[in-house]
């Protein structure tokens, strides 16, 4: 074999090697974001759900808080549930402007955080 083909025939081992492990270095890139993300998602949830609870017995609280002043039970959760409602039409309204937009940059932020990627290549 001839010099040049052989430098030929290396180079494309190298190329392919190089390319191959570009490759499973942006699959491994993309496994760590998505893992962190769902991390977030996961523990965000968790957060929720508890927010939730606390919500449901403070709401029940207010109801009878509210029927012991009104004197009517009705009353009392009606004004809970008139709040609800209200929060509902405002998080409604807000939905696309504000709530959509922040949840969009949050994602953004944690598939291009460069901090991290900074983090790894220092070590």
């Amino acid at each position: 074999m001839q010099p040049e083909e052989k430098f030929f025939t290396e180079s494309r081992k190298k190329i392919e090697e190089y390319v191959q492990n570009r490759i499973s270095l942006l699959k491994l890139q993309m496994v760590e974001k998505a893992s962190r993300l769902i991390a977030m998602l996961f523990s965000g949830l968790v957060i929720a759900l508890l927010f939730f609870f606390i919500l449901l017995f403070i709401s029940i609280m207010g109801g009878y808080y509210f029927a012991q002043l009104t004197g009517s039970l009705f009353i009392g959760f009606g004004i809970i549930s008139a709040f609800y409602i209200i929060v509902l039409l405002v998080v409604i309204k807000l939905r696309k402007n504000v709530i959509e937009k922040w949840v969009i940059n949050i994602v953004i932020r944690t598939f291009f955080d460069k901090k991290d990627d900074d983090d790894d290549d220092e070590k």
